[in-house]
C-alpha cells in the first residue's frame, strides 16, 4: 500500500473572548487582612525582613512592597534598622515601640519571694599578692595540683571550682595576685560572697595585697584573712597582724570582727579550721537564691575549643541552668548543647552558685559578661546582636605608623598592637597592662597606643596579615604561631612577640614605648666670644672675637647676641688665628670666626656657641 499522507484538518477560526466581560467577572483573590493588636507592636533595635513580617501577622511579600514604596530594596533575610521598620509598620497601620533590650542584657534584679528562695552555697574568692600561695592554698582544698601546669607558678586565668566539705559545698574563685590582672580581680570580687585574702607569714603586706582588700571592701563582702606559710622558722606573725591593722583589716584577736586563721598550704595545717570559719561566715550571711526561676550569672572565662567550639565557664548566680536552655551572654547566643562541672563531668542541670562548662554559644563571649536564660532563642540573638553592634560602634578606628624602633626615633605617635591570648582572662590582664602602661605621663602626651585587634586563640595568617597592613606589632600570651602564619610573617617582616609570664611582656612593652619616644634635648652653652673688629674675608665678613669664657670649635653651633637678642643662629664654618685654621679656641685668647650663612657682624656682638645633648626619657623607669 501506498503511504498517504495524514488528512488535513480545516483550519477553524479561534473562538471570540469578549475580554471586557472576562475582566469585570474575574474576581481578585483574597487577601488576609492582617491583625492589628489592640497595643503597640515591640520592634528590636534591628531585625530581618521575614522577622518583621512575623511579628506584625502580615507575609513577608506584603513587607516587601511596602519597603519597595519607601525607596528600599530588601530581601526576606536582610535586616532592617527600627526606624525602616517602624515606617513599614505604621503604613500597614500597626503602632510601634521601640524593644527595651536592658531587660534581658542585665540581671534580672526583681525582688524574689521569701517563699522561693532557698540556702544556696557560698561563693568565696581568693585574693592576694603574687606567689604568697593562693593556688596552692586553694590545690591543697582540692586534692590537685594546679601550679604544676602554669608558666612561673602564676595563676594566668581565672578557674572555679566547688568543694565540699561537712556535707556543705563551698564554691571557689581563683584569681591571679599580680596586679596586671586587678579587673578580673575586682570582678572577683563583685560576683562573691566572701573574700579570702591570702597573705605569706614571711613577707606580709604587700602592694597586691592592699590592692585586693580595697576590692573587697568596695564589693561589700566580709573578708577572712588566710595566714600562709606558717610552717616556715624564724617568722613574726606579729608584725603580720599589725600590717593588717594598718590597711583597715583589724582581727578578730586585736577587738575586730575580721577573722584570721593560721594555715599551710604546704603541709594542710590550718586548711579545716579555714573552711569551718568559711561556713560560719556564710551562714551569718544567710545566702539564699531560688532554684525555680530562668538562670541568670556572669561568664568566668571563655576560649574557642578546636573540637567543641566556643566553651564558657559561668557562675550561675540565681536560678537553674538546664541543658537545652536559650540563653544571651554579651554579644553571644545560643543553646545550650551540655553543661560539664569542674572536674569534668556531664550534667544536666546547674543550681544557683555553681560553677559549669557551658557548650552551644554561637560565639565566644567576654569575661565578665552577665548571662540569662531568655527562653526565646530569637529574641537572644537579637539581644546578642545589639550587644556586638554596641561594642562595634566603641570600636575606634586606627591609622598606620610609620616607626623606626632600630633608630629609636619616633615618626609617628601611634603604636598599633594585635594582641591575642589563650582565654578571654588573660586577653583582660594583657590589655589592661598595655592601658595602664599607655596612661602615664610621658607616654600620654606623645604615644598613643591602640589595639587593632585583641581575640583568644593561636596567631593565625589573617592576624599576620593585618598586622602587615597596619605595621602592627603582634603580641601573644600563651599561645602559638601556626605554620602558615610564621611563613607569611617572615615574608612580611611582621614583628611577632610570644611570652608566657605577664611580667615579661610588661617589661618588653615599656622598652619598646621608652625606644618610640621622641628624643629629647638638652641645650648646654660652651662659650663666649665678644666681637671686637670685622673685616672682609673673600665675599663674606669675619669677626675678630676674644673669647670670654668657655671655648669655641669648628662646626659648633652659634648663635649672634647683638643687644642681648639673638639675630642670628647657625653655624661655625672657620675659625682662625693668626692666619692659620684651628680647630678650637679656649678662654683669653683672640680669634677670627666666620658663620655661614651671615655676613652682618657689629662691634659689640656676642657670638654664643652651645651643643645639644640627648637626655633620655624618664616616663619608664
Amino acid at each position: 500500500m501506498r503511504n498517504r499522507p495524514p488528512p488535513r484538518r480545516p483550519n477553524r477560526p479561534a473562538p471570540r473572548v469578549n475580554r471586557n466581560t472576562e475582566v469585570a467577572t474575574r474576581e481578585p483573590p483574597a487577601v488576609a487582612a492582617p491583625v492589628i493588636p489592640a497595643g503597640p507592636v515591640s520592634l528590636p533595635p534591628a531585625l530581618t525582613v521575614k522577622e518583621l513580617a512575623e511579628r506584625l501577622t502580615v507575609s513577608a511579600a506584603g513587607v516587601i512592597r511596602e519597603l519597595l514604596k519607601n525607596g528600599v530594596i530588601a530581601g526576606i533575610n536582610q535586616t532592617i534598622d527600627f526606624d525602616t521598620a517602624t515606617i513599614v509598620a505604621t503604613d500597614l497601620g500597626f503602632e510601634v515601640r521601640e524593644m527595651d533590650l536592658e531587660v534581658f542584657a542585665q540581671p534580672d534584679q526583681e525582688e524574689e519571694n521569701d517563699e522561693s528562695l532557698v540556702p544556696r552555697p557560698p561563693v568565696v574568692t581568693v585574693l592576694g599578692h603574687v606567689d604568697h600561695g593562693k593556688t596552692s592554698l586553694l590545690d591543697t582544698i582540692r586534692r590537685t595540683n594546679v601550679v604544676a601546669g602554669e608558666a612561673g607558678g602564676i595563676t594566668q586565668h581565672i578557674g572555679a571550682y566547688q568543694v565540699e566539705t561537712h556535707g556543705q559545698r563551698i564554691t571557689f574563685i581563683d584569681t591571679p595576685g599580680h596586679e596586671a590582672f586587678t579587673a578580673m580581680r575586682a570582678r572577683g570580687a563583685s560576683v562573691t560572697d566572701i573574700a579570702i585574702l591570702v597573705v605569706a607569714a614571711d613577707d606580709g603586706v604587700m602592694a597586691q595585697t592592699r590592692e585586693a582588700a580595697d576590692h573587697a571592701k568596695a564589693a561589700g563582702v566580709p573578708i577572712v584573712v588566710a595566714l600562709n606559710k606558717i610552717d616556715r622558722p624564724g617568722l613574726n606573725i606579729d608584725r603580720v597582724k599589725q600590717q593588717l591593722v594598718e590597711i583597715g583589716l583589724v582581727i578578730e584577736e586585736y577587738g575586730g570582727d575580721t577573722v584570721c586563721v593560721p594555715v599551710s598550704a604546704r603541709t594542710g595545717e590550718g586548711v579545716d579550721a579555714l573552711l569551718d570559719n568559711l561556713l560560719v561566715v556564710a551562714e551569718m550571711g544567710n545566702h539564699r537564691a531560688n532554684p525555680n526561676r530562668s538562670a541568670l550569672g556572669v561568664v568566668i572565662e571563655a576560649k574557642l575549643d578546636k573540637a567543641r567550639g566556643p566553651v564558657a565557664t559561668v557562675l550561675v548566680q540565681n536560678g537553674t541552668l538546664h541543658v537545652g536552655d536559650v540563653i544571651a551572654a554579651g554579644a553571644a547566643s545560643g543553646r545550650i548543647k551540655a553543661l560539664f562541672t569542674d572536674k569534668g563531668k556531664r550534667i544536666r542541670a546547674a543550681e544557683p552558685a555553681m560553677p559549669v562548662e557551658v557548650l552551644g554559644l554561637d560565639t565566644v563571649p567576654e569575661a565578665g559578661d552577665h548571662f540569662q536564660a531568655i527562653g526565646d532563642e530569637r529574641t537572644a540573638r537579637i539581644v546578642a546582636q545589639a550587644a556586638r553592634r554596641t561594642a562595634e560602634l566603641k570600636a575606634l578606628g586606627t591609622r598606620v605608623p610609620m616607626i623606626d624602633l632600630s633608630l629609636g626615633v619616633i615618626v609617628t605617635t601611634d603604636l598599633n598592637l594585635i594582641v591575642k591570648a589563650d582565654v578571654r582572662g588573660s586577653l583582660e590582664a594583657v590589655l589592661s597592662s598595655i592601658q595602664a602602661i599607655s596612661e602615664q605621663s610621658v607616654i600620654l602626651d606623645e604615644i598613643h597606643t591602640k589595639i587593632v585587634r585583641s581575640d583568644t586563640g593561636n596567631i593565625t595568617e589573617s592576624d599576620v596579615m593585618l598586622a602587615a597592613a597596619t605595621e602592627a606589632v603582634l603580641v601573644g600570651f600563651n599561645v602559638r604561631v601556626e605554620p602558615g602564619a610564621r611563613r607569611v610573617a617572615d615574608a612580611q617582616s611582621v614583628d611577632i612577640r610570644l611570652y608566657g609570664v605577664i611580667y615579661h611582656l610588661i617589661e618588653d612593652l615599656e622598652r619598646m614605648l621608652r625606644g618610640m619616644l621622641a628624643p629629647e634635648y638638652r641645650e648646654v652653652v660652651t662659650g663666649h666670644a665678644e666681637v671686637r673688629q670685622v673685616f672682609k674675608v673673600g665675599r663674606n665678613q669675619a669677626a675678630g672675637s676674644y673669647l670670654t669664657s668657655g671655648s669655641i670649635s669648628r662646626n659648633s653651633d652659634v648663635r649672634v647676641l647683638r643687644k642681648g637678642q639673638s639675630v642670628f643662629a647657625g653655624r661655625v664654618q672657620g675659625l682662625k688665628r693668626f692666619k692659620e685654621d684651628v680647630r678650637e679656641v679656649q678662654t683669653g685668647y683672640e680669634c677670627g670666626i666666620s658663620v655661614d650663612g651671615f655676613s652682618e657682624f657689629e662691634e659689640g656682638d656676642i657670638i654664643e656657641a652651645y651643643s645639644r645633648e640627648l637626655v633620655s626619657p624618664s616616663g619608664l623607669s
